[in-house]
């Protein structure tokens, strides 16, 4: 009986730090700036354990039926969690309400957990040993809960539907907990039954969870959802309208293919066009292959170097036959390598310099993201240019977030570079900045490759024209140990959203 009471510690360690990464996880993908949403979730969630500690004192009677009871509940509470999360986001204005509420709850229960095995056990090894294996076991779970997470629970089994299994588990864990003390409970006990209608909620759950999620998404996209895919490092949706596909990451539009050609040509024209010999091209981010699209139109481009984190979305990409007819094969040709690989990381290694780079990242709406717009960042870039070489990069909107995207042009100049910043009206976005960045004062060039739809020599002039609610305004740079750049980007578009 003992080893099968320190079993179960070890199930119910690993269920109760999955559900804490779970809520963290879809904190951050449906509200953004994930240091944030884990540190609060995270507090929140101890917080509230400590509680279930001090209440767990007052239980003075029946301590195996309140610990089954309370193994039952979690399980419950657990295991719809991220079905409860998507749905009310997707369908109420108080989401943070319920998210904080169910994290509290969860953590009361799981906070009582432990003491009650304790005194449950107290009696069959001595107090030192006692607490030594309890804890041990817990944390043993814990660590295998956080590996779990990523490697398997995330990209495999999906958020909703990991959240079901780990609550089954934890019913499971009260199931069994019947069985062994059945003497004490009673064999006619309601626990068994309210154990037993648990599980198969939750199972049904389980069977159920890829219409829950499509539900979900079907509430927060306007248009059908046509491919969802949660990955090791964010979720992927597509979705169909009647004139277009549209791109979304972590919640994020990313673009629409009624005007993506817009962004990607004034992303990548006006740099590439004023390098005299563009032989070797580097794109940072740009999973999707639009911008190495546009680079493939120059025939003087020999090689394109893709960096981007994540397989799931260069795979994607390359053979999804309707993305791959958006990037006309881009990800196919045969002067494009692929690699996937932490672009800060991978950027910093020995390598050939590049005469042309695309930063094509996702904005900086999180402290992982953020960092790839620091001066310690476009040092490492600086150091990878050719002789001669510019780099270009997406820098958010001039309009909507003003701070922010000057905040990008400073940390470059910060980093010892020459810039040109400069906007183009994208209809799905408004206006959108990018800023070109070299060792020379940068000229607009006159002549464009031929078959662009947007951009000719007369619209890329206009292209570095600011108005006046447009222009440059007093910002620190972005550096590692502060990323000013997050705090304006969220503080600008928080306001928009209010």
């Amino acid at each position: 009986m003992t080893r099968a009471l320190l079993l179960s510690v070890f199930v119910i360690a690993t269920c109760g730090l999955v559900y804490e990464l779970l809520a963290g996880t879809i904190a951050s993908y449906l509200l953004g700036d994930s240091v944030t949403q884990f540190s609060t979730i995270i507090g929140t969630y101890l917080f509230s354990m400590g509680v279930g500690s001090w209440l767990a004192k007052f239980v003075r009677q029946r301590l195996i039926a309140q610990f089954i009871q309370i193994e039952i509940l979690v399980g419950f509470l657990g295991g719809i969690s991220a079905a409860v999360f998507f749905v009310t986001f997707a369908e109420i204005a108080a989401f943070r309400v319920v998210l904080y509420a169910w994290v509290v709850m969860i953590g009361i229960g799981v906070g009582m957990e432990i003491p009650l095995l304790l005194r449950i056990l107290k009696d069959q090894l001595q107090f030192s040993d006692l607490v030594s294996k309890v804890l041990s076991i817990d944390y043993l779970g814990a660590l295998v809960a956080s590996l779990l997470f990523p490697l398997w629970l995330v990209p495999q089994v999906g958020l909703v539907r990991a959240s079901f299994l780990f609550g089954i588990l934890n019913v499971g864990v009260a199931l069994w907990a019947c069985r062994l003390f059945r003497a004490q409970i009673g064999p006619n006990g309601i626990l068994p039954i309210q154990a037993a209608a648990v599980l198969v909620v939750l199972c049904g759950g389980f069977a159920a969870s890829d219409a829950i999620t499509d539900h979900a998404e079907g509430g927060l996209y306007s248009d059908e959802v046509i491919y969802a895919k949660t990955t090791s490092y964010q979720r992927i949706v597509l979705t169909r309208g009647k004139q277009d596909l549209r791109l979304h990451l972590n919640g994020h539009l990313q673009f629409s293919s009624f005007d993506e050609y817009r962004y990607h040509e004034a992303l990548v024209h006006p740099g590439l066009a004023s390098v005299a010999r563009p032989d070797r091209v580097l794109v940072l981010g740009g999973g999707d292959g639009l911008a190495v699209r546009e680079i493939l139109r120059d025939p003087r481009v020999k090689s394109v170097t893709l960096v981007d984190l994540d397989p799931g979305m260069t795979t994607l990409f390359r053979d999804h036959a309707e993305l791959s007819r958006l990037n006309d094969g881009a990800l196919r040709d045969p002067r494009v390598a692929v690699v996937n690989d932490d672009a800060f990381l991978w950027i910093d290694r020995p390598g050939e310099p590049f005469d042309f780079v695309v930063v094509d990242f996702p904005d900086p709406s999180n402290f992982s993201v953020g960092k790839l717009y620091t001066t310690a960042f476009y040092r490492r870039l600086r150091a990878r240019l050719a002789p001669g070489g510019i780099a270009v990069v997406q820098s958010t909107s001039p309009l909507f977030a003003r701070q922010a995207f000057w905040c990008v042009d400073a940390t470059l100049q910060s980093a010892g570079f020459v810039t040109a910043p400069y906007h183009a009206y994208v209809p799905s976005f408004g206006e959108w900045g990018f800023v070109i960045a070299g060792e020379a004062p940068f000229r607009v060039p006159d002549a464009f490759p031929p078959g662009l739809k947007f951009l000719n020599a007369t619209v890329a002039r206009s292209l570095f024209e600011f108005p006046d609610d447009m222009k440059r305004v007093a910002v620190e740079p972005n550096r590692l140990n502060n990323q000013m750049l997050v705090h304006y980007y969220d503080e600008e578009w928080r306001k928009l959203q209010d």
